[in-house]
């Protein structure tokens, strides 16, 4: 019994030996971003927001990432290792505007069905509507007189980290009075350069791309 309580003793002993290694041989970097709002992870863990100090322990490495919305995600790996390059006291991450959110705005509308009623008769508001989709996306996928439905194709775009995929939903709402239900569906990837088929990868966004923004209020005032 003595033997093995001096084994665990003896055990522990070099953990915390090893441990004190790795203090001994810490390192501290001040991280800073140019937006001093944006939110500062280190290994998934928010340290703060603007500027953060960061211990990096001897022989490991730590990931920073700073974000911010309308912002593109800025993420860095701080190694203290023996073939690293030397780790820098201070370290200034200068971040860049989100192409994909300065190409969008933020429009209740996106993946909500709005109503849209019309006086006009069936057969002249049908082709209307059909003129009006077609001038935004020109692939249809589905379109049916009969039932009063109409869907195009994804229409998509990619930007340097995000990917929107973009299409046009209308349904015939209801005959009398005559109404129509139109959806502008508008959904992110977050990655570049998505297959428009990876649908496991896209989500709603509640911004739709500025090419779409004036849809709907086109099909209000012309139906």
């Amino acid at each position: 019994m003595k033997i093995r309580n001096f084994s665990l003793l003896f055990l522990s002993f070099l953990l915390l030996l090893g441990a004190s290694d790795a203090f001994a041989g810490k390192r501290k970097v001040q991280v800073s971003a140019s937006e001093s709002d944006a939110t500062i992870y280190v290994d998934g863990v928010r340290m703060g927001t603007g500027r953060v100090d960061i211990v990096v322990l001897d022989n490991s490495c730590v990931t920073v990432k700073a974000e911010k919305v309308g912002f593109l995600e800025e993420v860095v790996t701080f190694c203290n290792r023996k073939n690293s390059p030397k780790l820098p006291k201070t370290y200034y991450i200068e971040m860049r505007r989100d192409d994909s959110y300065d190409a969008s705005v933020q429009l209740d509308i996106a993946n909500v069905d709005m109503e849209v009623r019309t006086e006009k008769s069936y057969d002249d508001a049908w082709k209307l509507l059909n003129q009006i989709v077609v001038n935004y996306i020109d692939a249809i996928e589905i379109t049916d007189k009969e039932t009063g439905y109409i869907r195009t194709s994804w229409e998509v775009q990619s930007y340097t980290q995000n990917t929107i995929r973009t299409r046009i939903i209308v349904k015939l709402g209801s005959e009398d009075p005559l109404s129509f239900k139109i959806k502008l569906v508008s959904e992110i990837s977050r990655q570049p350069l998505t297959s428009v088929k990876a649908d496991e990868l896209f989500r709603e966004w509640d911004r739709v791309l500025r090419k779409y923004a004036n849809l709907t209020s086109e099909i209000q005032s012309r139906l």
